[in-house]
């Protein structure tokens, strides 16, 4: 039996115009973990996880540091309801 999960974050620092969405993307393929991410106007980024517990839990470690452009000041996370994501996709 799986331990799946959810979890929906904003990410803030320098996060936008750093192909932080795209690696995120290419990241949550890597390992496994479906749903979507995109950019919001004040300058974070949104995105939401579901999958397997570890999984999701090694996704938001490597999303702490990001693209080797970005600069992660801070990841506010909270439990979610799964949205029933097949795929991680970038809005």
């Amino acid at each position: 039996m799986s331990d799946q999960s959810a979890s929906h974050l904003i990410i803030h620092g320098r996060v936008q115009g750093v192909f932080y969405r795209d690696w995120t993307v290419s990241t949550a393929q890597e390992l496994g973990v479906s749903g979507w991410v995109r950019n919001l106007p004040d300058g974070t980024v949104e995105a939401h996880l579901e999958g397997e517990r570890d999984a999701i839990e090694a996704m938001i470690g490597r999303m702490q540091d990001g693209p080797p452009a970005a600069k992660v000041e801070r990841i506010e996370r909270a439990e979610a309801e799964a949205q029933g994501c097949e795929h991680f996709r970038r809005r």
